[in-house]
């Protein structure tokens, strides 16, 4: 009894930390949308909040609302619908309750996390879950895949879409992007190493700039003693699912089934980590890639194309 106690409260403290930190938004869009919403979590004091690129993309103007109820006009800085997010900045506005961005890399299967939102206009709803799976690929209802994405229990609705995934010790670890229509327990949210890059590329050029490889893969765990063998120094990467024909990967000679474990020289664990080495220093410049290839060390030679816009 006392545990559950303990843990009702923990739950109750870090919600009541986050809580104002959490958007509703809404978006006036131009065309037969109409008036549309969902939610958004602020990451600095001076007004710079995450959301998905869904709930924003095509608006003619956006606000969002406060926990202390008043209503703030937002100008959209920028959005990736590559990633399924947006950044806001809100207007007029300073010294504001935020989140802090956590390391979504070192969430781990199990782990307990809660997602606060805005399900069906009902603002800073709180659910409890699990980080169910990592390392998923989730293909959005406009056809665009995402990858690296943190599937989760804790229960979302629509409205849900932008709002935090937060972990025990109250950082954002991923962006709420979707649930899987006719399920139960399945959702899913954008991983916050990725929001990080996101956000960071959005504010220094606009939008988001990236090499391009041309391979889909997903996160896997190496045997340790393989990983041991080959002098790795986590048992993870990034294994190939697919090789685009003539792509940057295909003419490096990468295949299926081989696992990426750094792109030059810096280790990659997780899809997100490619997608952050994968930048706009990276075109046009040839890189090592080093994989494991029947449970030997390879090292390969790619030269990064600038990745194609994309569009929804």
């Amino acid at each position: 009894m006392h545990s559950l106690r303990s843990l009702s409260d923990d739950v109750a403290a870090l919600t009541e930390r986050i809580a104002p930190s959490v958007l509703h938004v809404r978006c006036l869009t131009g065309g037969r949308r109409g008036l549309t919403s969902g939610s958004g979590v602020l990451i600095t004091p001076d007004g710079y909040a995450l959301t998905n690129s869904h709930v924003v993309h095509g608006s003619v103007g956006v606000e969002v609302e406060l926990q202390d109820g008043r209503t703030v006009l937002c100008d959209l800085v920028g959005e990736d619908p590559a990633t399924d997010l947006a950044l806001l900045r809100l207007h007029d506005c300073d010294r504001l309750a935020h989140a802090e961005v956590g390391d979504s890399n070192a969430l781990r299967v199990g782990d307990l996390v809660l997602a606060i939102g805005s399900p069906f206009g009902l603002t800073r709803t709180v659910t409890l879950g699990i980080v169910s799976a990592l390392g998923r690929t989730l293909r959005s209802a406009t056809g665009r895949a995402i990858e690296g994405v943190v599937q989760t229990d804790a229960a979302l609705n629509p409205g849900n879409s932008g709002g935090p995934l937060v972990d025990a010790s109250g950082n954002v670890v991923g962006v709420n992007t979707a649930l899987l229509a006719g399920g139960q327990g399945l959702c899913f949210a954008v991983p916050s190493n990725t929001a990080a890059f996101v956000a960071a590329e959005i504010l220094g050029h606009g939008r988001v700039r990236r090499a391009w490889l041309g391979l889909a893969g997903e996160d896997v765990y190496l045997p340790r003693p393989l990983a041991r063998k080959l002098g790795l120094a986590e048992p993870r990467g990034v294994a190939v699912l697919h090789v685009e024909p003539a792509s940057p990967a295909a003419r490096a000679g990468l295949r299926r089934g081989d696992i990426v474990t750094a792109f030059a020289s810096r280790p990659v664990a997780s899809v997100a980590d490619l997608h952050r080495l994968l930048n706009a220093e990276a075109i046009g410049v040839e890189r090592e890639l080093a994989v494991v290839r029947a449970g030997r060390a390879l090292v390969l030679t790619v030269l990064a194309e600038e990745a194609p816009r994309v569009s929804v």
